[in-house]
């Protein structure tokens, strides 16, 4: 196994920008996760790292070993890609020593690898089958395990499981999290899917427009976001935000929320007297049918049951906002509701969106 590390690099198509000034050390056996939108150049990172991008500007060390001019098959390193990439002409076992028997290894320890790989994914039975008899989720699993038999220094996965559905997303998400346990290997693990990044990875790199906007484990990117990107994007549902101005006049601190509303505050914040900013909380910290002088008159718009809980739509004067609770007192709820935003679990940011 070996560590990844990834300094100042720079990516850009022509005058086409496409990541900035990115820098990251990944730890041997750790398994990181990049997570982000839809362009927010999450897999170019990563195939810059596999060798089938161009570096612009920067550096990438495998082990400590510079890679910039290195190709991809001297690099060490295996992928797993969203496409499965199978040859269809072959059975599972031909997919998964393929890659072995370019290399010359001898047939005796092909047979050890692809049979030890084979019983770690549960791949026993299908051996002869062709990918097209195969489900997506054993497609998968042959993927994974040409990646396996390959002993690399690294595993590299681009959105593995985007093109599974929802119970074999779940499913598999429990598989590479075992087989990353077993193997104890490096990885790196693209996904825009936020709950594949917080049940995964041992640190999660939010990225955004071609940087790095937070790098921190799960918990720290869910109680601590750096900024709004960060904040809105970890968790489920998203974090409601308010925008509004700070204010301290007679000794009492107090958040003036667009529409008029005035939310008490005991402590104080870095805004700055009349700094105007963004107020955050988690909808499943919302208090509702609160009591005492710090509730608020909120109307119910919507409620949508989950199963596992509730999701309330809400609307505080003009600004609409969510709340998340386990209570089915709440599922007829109608008209208005009394709710409360906690203090202890209020985020603020500033003008610029960062946390303050």
């Amino acid at each position: 196994m070996a560590s990844i590390d990834i300094a100042n690099i720079h990516k850009s198509y022509g005058i086409m920008p496409v990541l900035n000034d990115i820098d990251l050390n990944i730890a041997d056996g750790e398994f990181v996760v990049l997570v982000g939108p839809s362009g927010c150049g999450k897999s170019t990172l990563l195939r810059m790292i596999a060798g089938l991008e161009h570096v612009t500007e920067g550096e990438i060390r495998i082990d400590g070993r510079r890679v910039n001019e290195l190709a991809p098959k001297d690099r060490d390193i295996a992928m797993v890609f969203q496409s499965y990439a199978l040859y269809p002409h072959m059975s599972v076992a031909g997919n998964m020593r393929y890659s072995l028997k370019i290399r010359r290894i001898a047939k005796e320890k092909i047979a050890e690898l692809v049979t030890a790989a084979a019983a770690k994914l549960g791949l026993g039975p299908l051996m002869e089958r062709r990918p097209k008899a195969l489900s997506g989720g054993q497609r998968q699993r042959v993927a994974m395990g040409r990646a396996i038999v390959r002993q690399p220094k690294a595993f590299l996965f681009d959105e593995p499981l985007s093109n599974l559905d929802a119970r074999l997303r779940e499913q598999m998400r429990a598989e590479i999290k075992k087989l990353h346990k077993d193997l104890g290997a490096t990885s790196i693990y693209v996904t825009h899917d936020q709950i594949e990044a917080m049940t995964l990875a041992d640190r999660i790199v939010a990225m955004h427009g071609g940087v790095i906007q937070q790098v921190g484990s799960p918990l720290e990117l869910y109680d601590k976001p750096a900024n709004l990107f960060v904040a809105g994007f970890i968790g489920s549902p998203g974090m409601n935000f308010f925008e509004g101005r700070y204010d301290v006049s007679g000794g009492s601190a107090s958040f003036a929320l667009d529409g008029g509303i005035i939310l008490p505050l005991n402590g104080t914040t870095n805004l700055g007297q009349g700094g105007a900013g963004t107020l955050g909380i988690r909808p499943e910290h919302v208090v509702l049918g609160a009591q005492g002088p710090d509730a608020l008159m909120a109307t119910v718009e919507l409620v949508e049951p989950t199963g596992f809980g509730i999701i309330v739509h809400l609307k505080l004067g003009t600004v609409a906002f969510k709340a998340f609770t386990l209570d089915r007192r709440f599922l007829g709820m109608q008209g208005a509701i009394a709710v409360s935003l906690p203090e202890a679990s209020l985020h603020f940011f500033d003008a610029a969106g960062q946390k303050v």
